[in-house]
This record gives C-alpha cells, sequence and structure tokens, in this order.
C-alpha cells in the first residue's frame, strides 16, 4: 500500500512539472501570468505601497499628475494613486471569490448529476438550463437591484449567476470518466460514492475546471467593473476599478482629465486579457494532445 502511494505521489509531481514545462513553452501566458502575479502584489501590499489614506481628502482638487500625486485625484481631492490600488485589491477579491464560488457550486452539482444520472440529472439540468435562459446581464442587474449594492452582495450574484456553465462541464467530463475502470474497481470495493466522486473522478476532471474558472474569473473582473460603474456595485468610498470609471461619465472629465479613468481602464483591460491568454496557456499544458 504504502510503494502504491510513493507511486501514485511521483506520478502527480511528474504530471504536475510536465503541465508546467508545457506552460512555460507559451510565451504569451507565461509573460501573461507574470503581470497578473505582479497586479496582485501590487494590490496586497496596498496598505504599503499607497502614499496616502485612499479615502483621505487632499487640498488639491481634479489635480494633474505629479510627483506629489502620481496619477493625480479626483473632484474632491482624494490620492487616485492610492485608489487605484485599492480599488485593484477589491475588484480581483470579488472576481476570485465569485470564480470560486461559482466553480464550487457547479463543480458539486456537476458531479452528482453526471455521476448518478437519473431524476438528479433532470433536476439539476433543467434548474441550470432555466438559469441560462434569462439573459445574462439582465440577471445580473435585476439581482443587484433586489439586493442591496455592496462588495459582498456583489460577491454571492455573480457566483450564483455564473455556475451553470461549470455545472454542464463537470457533467460532461463525469460521464466520460464515471465509466473508467478505476471507477469501476472502487464501485466493486464498495467505496462510497462521495469517495468515488471526490477522490477518483473530481481528480481526472479538475483540469478543464481550471481552465474554464480562467474564463469565469476574467467575466467576472467585468461584471464587477460595470456593475460598480452604474452604480450598482461596490459603494464609494470604498474603490474598485468600476467605480473609479464612475467620474468618466462627463465629457469634460473625459477629455479634460483623463488621469481619473485612464489608469483604472487600463488595469481592467490588462487584467481581463493577461487571465484569458492564462487560461489559453493553460488548456494547452493539460491537453494530452500536446507533445511538448
Amino acid at each position: 500500500m504504502r510503494a502504491k502511494l510513493e507511486q501514485n505521489k511521483a506520478g502527480t509531481e511528474s504530471y504536475l512539472h510536465t503541465v508546467w514545462r508545457r506552460f512555460t513553452y507559451h510565451k504569451v501566458g507565461f509573460v501573461s501570468l507574470w503581470i497578473v502575479l505582479a497586479i496582485v502584489a501590487l494590490a496586497v501590499l496596498a496598505p504599503i505601497i499607497a502614499p496616502y489614506d485612499p479615502n483621505a481628502i487632499n487640498p488639491e482638487f481634479s489635480a494633474a499628475p505629479s510627483a506629489k500625486h502620481l496619477l493625480g485625484t479626483d473632484a474632491i481631492g482624494r490620492d487616485m494613486f492610492s485608489r487605484l490600488l485599492y480599488g485593484t485589491r477589491v475588484s480581483l477579491l470579488v472576481g476570485a471569490l465569485s470564480t470560486l464560488l461559482a466553480t464550487a457550486i457547479g463543480t458539486v452539482l456537476g458531479l452528482v448529476a453526471g455521476y448518478f444520472g437519473g431524476a438528479a440529472d433532470m433536476i439539476i439540468m433543467r434548474i441550470t438550463d432555466t438559469v441560462m435562459s434569462f439573459p445574462y446581464i439582465l440577471l445580473i442587474l435585476v439581482a443587484s437591484v433586489i439586493f442591496s449594492p455592496g462588495m459582498w452582495n456583489i460577491i454571492l450574484i455573480l457566483g450564483f449567476v455564473d455556475w451553470p456553465g461549470v455545472a454542464r462541464l463537470v457533467r460532461g467530463n463525469v460521464m466520460e470518466i464515471r465509466n473508467a475502470d478505476y471507477v469501476q474497481a472502487a464501485r466493486i470495493e464498495g467505496m462510497p460514492g462521495r469517495y468515488i466522486l471526490f477522490s477518483e473522478i473530481l481528480p481526472d476532471a479538475m483540469a478543464p475546471i481550471l481552465v474554464f474558472a480562467t474564463s469565469v474569473m476574467a467575466i467576472s473582473i467585468l461584471d464587477e467593473a460595470a456593475l460598480s460603474f452604474l452604480g450598482m456595485g461596490v459603494q464609494p468610498p470604498q474603490a474598485s476599478l468600476g467605480n473609479l470609471l464612475n467620474g468618466a461619465e462627463s465629457i469634460s472629465v473625459l477629455t479634460g482629465m483623463p488621469w481619473l479613468w485612464v489608469s483604472p481602464g487600463v488595469v481592467i483591460i490588462v487584467l481581463v486579457i493577461c487571465t484569458n491568454f492564462i487560461g489559453d496557456a493553460l488548456r494547452d499544458a493539460v491537453d494530452p494532445s500536446t507533445t511538448a
């Protein structure tokens, strides 16, 4: 038994090493990973890096970028660089937690539907189809109106709206895996269903789940930005990338004070593009047909 465990451990480490080697061959994805990690590090270290309290009001109103205020100040004198760091932190937190919630819900429901089939599969898939039948952005907007705006409510809304895609993906993979020899052997040995689902089937379904989660993360960041821009997401004075863009609603700000909207817009674009590139690289890395 011990030798078998050691062999399985070695095989897992070898597989992870192979995936990482293939991932590094995808130059755009590899560079994107480092860019995202750098942005995450800046966001995490915001309390140390930020020169000012993000909500502190300075006497310089709508000041242009300078040595004192690297990205200028907003209409009430708050330092934009400090708010950008803290806003990135909030947007990343919303994206990560909503993705984690959606992935967890979709994975569990997909495992149950794909493995047990029958009535469980029918009920779960009909609920999934019902949620997916609503226009995506309309569903988010209606939920945002029903529940009071705020960071935690946005996380819950996005998490409960984004799970159907994960559930359908996992269900399809489980339906292929459930008849594998090692799954049948576990059934013959009398292993309980939860052990087979989470110890035998789930590890083999994790690769496509992780790839899909990167796209959910990118969509969640965009959704948070859209909701906060419209005033239905993260509420001021708490900063997020979305409500930092809120100041760009007037033509005078768009043309005369670009420091209020260019920097958060660029961060959103970079995060979304790099996250999608990471997903592409990860997909190629876990693809069994890859020969690298």
